[in-house]
C-alpha cells in the first residue's frame, strides 16, 4: 500500500436511524423513517429501525471497536427528532446528553468526533407541515444546528450539515422508494433548494457557535454514456448535471446548473448567497459510476439508467469500479479549480452477504479487495494534485439499510441482530493494519 500524508484522516461512518434503535427513549419523536417503515411493502424484509444495532445502549462497546480499529475519526449522525421531537422548540436535554456521552467517549479513545446533522431522519411533524417542500424547514434546520452546536460545538472536530441531499431528493421525493415516499419526479426541485438553503443557514449558525470546520457530504457518481450517439451523450450530460452538479455548483458560488427540473421561481433574492457560504471541506460519498443512455420515446425522463457491464458486482448489484473514484476526484478538481475546498471521502463501502463460519469467523475478502482498490484510487488522485485529506469507510457496523432493511451488510463488524453480538470481520483487521501503517 502506498504512503499517505501523516495527517491524513482515516475514519468510519454510520448514521443515527440505521444503528441507534431506542426510537421512543427519552422523549424522541417519530421521524419520517419510523412512519415509512411501518407502511406495508415499503421495506424489503418488513423490518423497522426500532432496535437496529441498539447503538444507543451499546455506544461504549462500539467506541471500543473504534479504538481497536485505530481510526482517527468517527463520522456519526445526530437524530434530529432525538434533539427536537417536533423539529422545533426547546432541545431535549436527554437527547443531547446521549451525544454528549458519545463525544466524550470518542475523545477519550483519541477518536475525532465528526457529526452529521441530517442523515435523512426528518422529524415527522415537519413532514406533516410540508417537509423539505416547505421553505420554513430550512429555518427550522438552522435552529436545530444552533441548539446542537451550543452543546457539542466545543468538542466536535468537523460538522457536516447534510448527507447526500441528492439521494434524499431523488429517492425520497422523486421516485418514492425512500421516506417520505413522495413521487414528484422533477417537481421535487424545491426539496433540493430548501435543503441547500437549510445548509447555508446552518453554516451561519455553526460559525456563530464553534470554530470547528464545516462541510456537506454529497453523493457523486461519474456518468458514462452507454453509446457514442449524440443522444446518449446528451442524456449523460443531463444526468451529470442533476446528480453531480445540482448540489455542488451553487455551493461553490456558480448558481444552479442547467439541470432537469430546476425552477428559478423557487429561488428568492439572496438565497444563492446564503447557499454559497464558504465551507471548509467537501464531503464526497462514492459507491459506483452510472451508465446512461437516451430514453425511449415518451419517457418522462431525459435519460435512462442502464447497467455497466464488465465489473464485479456487490450484493446490491452495484459495479465495483475503484477507478471511478479516481475519475470523480479528478473531475471535481478540473470542474471547480481553485473554488474546490479540501475533500474528504466521507463514505466508501460495499455490501456483501457476510456470515460467520463454523468457528465464528467472518471472512470478507471481497470487501478487502474493494477497500484496497478504492484507497489506491484516492492515493492516485492525491498524486495528481487533488486535495484529498481523509477517507471514511461505510460502515463500522452492519446496520438497517433503509428500504432494504436488514438484508444488506456493509460493516467492518458483523452484527447478529437477534443477539446484537458484534464480530469484527477480516476487513476490520485489514483496515486496522492499513491505518497503523
Amino acid at each position: 500500500m502506498p504512503d499517505f500524508p501523516a495527517d491524513f484522516r482515516w475514519g468510519v461512518s454510520t448514521s443515527a436511524y440505521q444503528i441507534e434503535g431506542a426510537t421512543t427513549v427519552d422523549g424522541r419523536g417519530p421521524s419520517i423513517w419510523d412512519t415509512f417503515a411501518r407502511e406495508p411493502g415499503r421495506i424489503v424484509d418488513g423490518s423497522t429501525g426500532d432496535e437496529a444495532c441498539d447503538h444507543h445502549h451499546r455506544y461504549a462497546e462500539d467506541t471500543a471497536l473504534l479504538a481497536g480499529l485505530g481510526v482517527s475519526a468517527y463520522r456519526f449522525s445526530i437524530s434530529w427528532p432525538r434533539i427536537q421531537p417536533t423539529g422545533a422548540g426547546q432541545a431535549l436535554t436527554a437527547g443531547l446528553d446521549f451525544y454528549d456521552r458519545l463525544v466524550d467517549g470518542l475523545l477519550a479513545a483519541s477518536v475525532d468526533p465528526v457529526a452529521t446533522l441530517f442523515h435523512w431522519d426528518l422529524p415527522q411533524a415537519l413532514e406533516d407541515a410540508g417537509g423539505w417542500l416547505n421553505r420554513d424547514t430550512a429555518a427550522r434546520f438552522a435552529e436545530y444546528a444552533d441548539v446542537t452546536a451550543a452543546r457539542l460545538g466545543d468538542r466536535v472536530k468537523l460538522w457536516i450539515t447534510l448527507n447526500e441531499p441528492f439521494i434524499h431528493m431523488s429517492l425520497g421525493h422523486g421516485m418514492g422508494v425512500h421516506a417520505p415516499g413522495r413521487v414528484l419526479l422533477f417537481d421535487a426541485f424545491p426539496v433540493a433548494h430548501h435543503q441547500l438553503l437549510g445548509h447555508g443557514l446552518a453554516v451561519a449558525a455553526l460559525r456563530a457557535r464553534t470554530a470547528s470546520p464545516v462541510a456537506i457530504a454529497n453523493n457523486y457518481s461519474p456518468v458514462r454514456p452507454a453509446g457514442d450517439s449524440d443522444a446518449d451523450r446528451a442524456a449523460a450530460a443531463a444526468y451529470d448535471a442533476l446528480h453531480n452538479r445540482l448540489f455542488t455548483d451553487p455551493l461553490l458560488g456558480l448558481g444552479y446548473p442547467d439541470a432537469p427540473g430546476v425552477d428559478p421561481t423557487v429561488v428568492r433574492d439572496g438565497d444563492l448567497d446564503v447557499i454559497a457560504a464558504p465551507i471548509d471541506v467537501l464531503g464526497v460519498n462514492y459507491y459506483n459510476p452510472t451508465g446512461i443512455r437516451a430514453p425511449e420515446e415518451g419517457s418522462p425522463l431525459p435519460f435512462e439508467i442502464v447497467p455497466l457491464d464488465g465489473y464485479p458486482r456487490t450484493a446490491f448489484d452495484w459495479p465495483v469500479a475503484p477507478d471511478g473514484l479516481r475519475e470523480l476526484l479528478l473531475q471535481l478538481r478540473d470542474r471547480y479549480g481553485d473554488a474546490l475546498p479540501p475533500i474528504q471521502v466521507t463514505e466508501s463501502g460495499c455490501a456483501y452477504d457476510d456470515a460467520p463460519d463454523a468457528d465464528g469467523r467472518v471472512d470478507d475478502p471481497e470487501r478487502i479487495a474493494y477497500l484496497d482498490g478504492h484507497v489506491r484510487a484516492v492515493h492516485e488522485a492525491i498524486g495528481a494534485g487533488v486535495p484529498v485529506t481523509g477517507y471514511f469507510v461505510w460502515s463500522l457496523l452492519d446496520n438497517w439499510e433503509w428500504a432494504e432493511g436488514f438484508t444488506k451488510r456493509f460493516g467492518l463488524v458483523h452484527v447478529d441482530y437477534p443477539t446484537q453480538r458484534r464480530t469484527p470481520k477480516s476487513s476490520y483487521a485489514w483496515f486496522r493494519d492499513l491505518v497503523r501503517r
